[in-house]
């Protein structure tokens, strides 16, 4: 098996080097990750200007750093790299949980994978200033057990909670509202910047993703890219008037 690693943090993040060193048990590793951080980036390409990528050292991991973003990462990996099973991603330095789905880099290194035809997982841990991933190895082996075989799922978001799992959960994607605010203040030359803040205003949901990490398991998400609201849909005329 052809395991393709990407992330959002870098390639030189201690995440994608503990992914790196368990997926190796599973098939042929390749990492090809961001030059440097990208978190947030969501599923931005580059598209203005040529890309270009450099061997690194990363362990016994053969690894290539690109001057782009999560998704060109794996667009290039795939292209470079024949017959790739599978791309994961991570493991992310924070969760990526409920709407963040959106914004995450994570996720669009995954969703890149399915978009191309090939299968992605992406993989997100909380984790402090101080991120030490050898608690996590372990469960994201049984993640990887579980999940490889498992040709149908196309695309998976996988979060693990701050302390010790105590199982493993499939879960929906939790959707709450946010009263999001705009912080003004200023830097210490008087220059004015704004914080973007929020907060839930709708409880977490149980059986959602933040739900399972919120108690202890280690949550499972099946994605797809088809964003239609087929109920919506159904409902409406054939061929709208006006």
């Amino acid at each position: 098996m052809r395991i393709l690693i990407a992330n959002d943090d870098g390639v030189y993040s201690p995440g994608i080097a503990a992914l790196a060193e368990v997926a190796s048990a599973y098939g042929e590793v390749r990492v090809v990750a961001p030059d440097v951080e990208m978190s947030s980036a969501s599923h931005a390409i580059t598209a203005s200007r040529p890309l270009s990528y450099k061997r690194t050292r990363l362990g016994g991991v053969e690894a290539y750093r690109v001057n782009g973003t999560p998704a060109d990462c794996v667009a290039l990996g795939a292209y470079h790299w024949d017959s790739v099973d599978i791309v994961l991603s991570g493991i992310n330095l924070g969760s990526n949980l409920g709407n963040a789905l959106w914004h995450s880099g994570t996720l669009a290194a995954a969703k890149q994978a399915a978009l191309l035809g090939l299968r992605g997982i992406a993989l997100s841990a909380p984790v402090g200033d101080d991120p030490r991933f050898d608690q996590f190895k372990p469960w994201v082996a049984r993640v990887l057990e579980l999940l490889l075989p498992l040709d149908a799922l196309q695309l998976v978001n996988v979060n693990f909670p701050e302390a010790a799992p105590i199982g493993l959960r499939w879960t929906r994607q939790s959707v709450r509202h946010y009263d999001g605010k705009v912080v003004p203040g200023k830097d210490p030359m008087g220059r004015e910047h704004f914080w973007f803040t929020v907060i839930p205003i709708e409880a977490t949901e149980e059986g959602s993703d933040r739900w399972a990490v919120e108690h202890g398991y280690v949550s499972m998400t099946p994605l797809r890219l088809d964003l239609t609201d087929e109920a919506v849909l159904a409902g409406l005329p054939r061929e709208p008037s006006g």
